[in-house]
């Protein structure tokens, strides 16, 4: 035996475990239960190692009933069997190894967590059966009720762990209290200021709040994914900002074919007499001194001012995702259309005018179709 009071094969097992090898760590334990099969802590183990692997939930409950055989109050393997049990699509009997656990085991706090993560599933599943699959709100709102309270002690036990705090946000966001989701949020991030989950709902939740802009809502995505590189749900809010970003862009193209459109009378009221034809080279020129004021400040200037890690994002972004492509393809189309209007010496409007529907129509019926769209 090692200093920790277990075998050592069961912490080389433990070990492997840790690394995901779980078919070394099912073959350590095998031979471990060859020299004792009354071992309930390697069944235990074996059991988790099967839970690990995939596809492997028959042989995980197997092995957590061998070793309820040997310990019916043993503390681990009734919860190896209530996992067992859910991933086998039996969550239903997981409540009475669950029950069971806080029963010997009540000042442990792991017990009522977990319930109270499954409690609501097991009542709702359970109702529907009873009622030909319907279950009513008011069911629901109870469920929900005594879920929450398991895990309320769960936190009280163990006010230092993240789980309990993380099943009564789960609880609160699906029973619709976001206050209390937004809570528990914080509660998490102040044990583990890097939780994926939990950052990314409050990053959200603050990129989406009223008069929250493209670049500040990007800006906030960024902050969060430097703590949590890893977070899809974060890296996806980041690109659909990144996006809306984009997307302002094309306004600025459209506000540069209506000058060309406004320097060459395209359209004028009747009784007011157009400008002759061709405009002027002086005052075709005289065109890239507004347009290009619009593009520094709406464009370049707002750009600079971004994070290097947006900046990185939108370069990133166009190279992975059609759609950005396209918006800047459209915007790119609407300023050549507004440099032929503005450039060429027309010495009639016709044509022009054409080009003006050219480069607006494609481009506002896009504007109209993708403004749902994140990336």
């Amino acid at each position: 035996m090692s200093g920790t009071g277990l075998h050592p094969a069961l912490e080389r097992a433990d070990a492997l475990y840790e690394l995901r090898r779980y078919d070394e760590a099912k073959t350590l334990l095998g031979q471990r239960l060859a020299e004792d099969p009354e071992d309930v802590a390697a069944w235990v183990r074996l059991s988790r190692c099967h839970l690990g692997a995939q596809n492997e939930a028959a042989q995980a409950l197997e092995a957590a009933e061998r070793a309820l055989a040997i310990d019916p109050e043993h503390i681990g393997a009734l919860l190896q069997h209530a996992r067992a049990l859910q991933a086998s699509s039996r969550i239903v009997d997981a409540e009475d190894p669950l029950r069971e656990v806080i029963r010997l085991a009540p000042e442990y706090w792991y017990g009522y967590a977990l319930l109270g993560h499954w409690l609501y599933r097991i009542r709702a599943l359970r109702i529907g059966q009873a009622n030909g699959g319907s279950v009513t709100n008011e069911a629901m709102a109870e469920s929900f009720r005594e879920s929450d309270e398991l895990a309320l002690t769960a936190v009280r036990l163990a006010p230092e762990e993240v789980f309990p705090y993380e099943v009564r946000g789960a609880i609160a966001r699906i029973s619709g209290d976001q206050a209390l989701a937004a809570e528990m949020d914080q509660a998490v991030l102040r044990l583990d200021p890097q939780h994926p989950e939990a950052l990314a709902r409050r990053t959200q939740r603050a990129a989406a709040a009223p008069g929250v802009k493209a670049a500040e809502a990007a800006g906030l995505y960024a902050d969060a994914l430097a703590a949590t590189p890893d977070s899809p749900a974060l890296q996806q809010g980041l690109d659909h900002a990144s996006y809306r970003l984009l997307r302002g862009v094309r306004w600025i193209a459209l506000l540069c074919l209506g000058l060309a459109g406004t320097m060459l009378d395209l359209w004028t009221k009747e009784g007011v007499v157009p400008r002759e034809l061709p405009v002027p080279l002086a005052q075709r020129l005289w065109y890239f001194v507004p347009i290009g004021a619009l593009w520094t400040i709406g464009a370049l200037l707002r750009y600079r001012r971004l994070r290097m890690g947006v900046r990185y994002n939108l370069r990133s972004l166009i190279h992975r995702r059609r759609w950005p492509r396209i918006v800047l393809g459209q915007a790119a189309w609407a300023v050549f259309c507004a440099l032929l209007i503005s450039q060429v010496p027309w010495s009639e409007r016709a044509v022009p005018r054409i080009v003006f529907w050219a480069g607006l129509v494609p481009t506002l019926a896009t504007i109209w179709f993708d403004r749902r769209k994140t990336t």
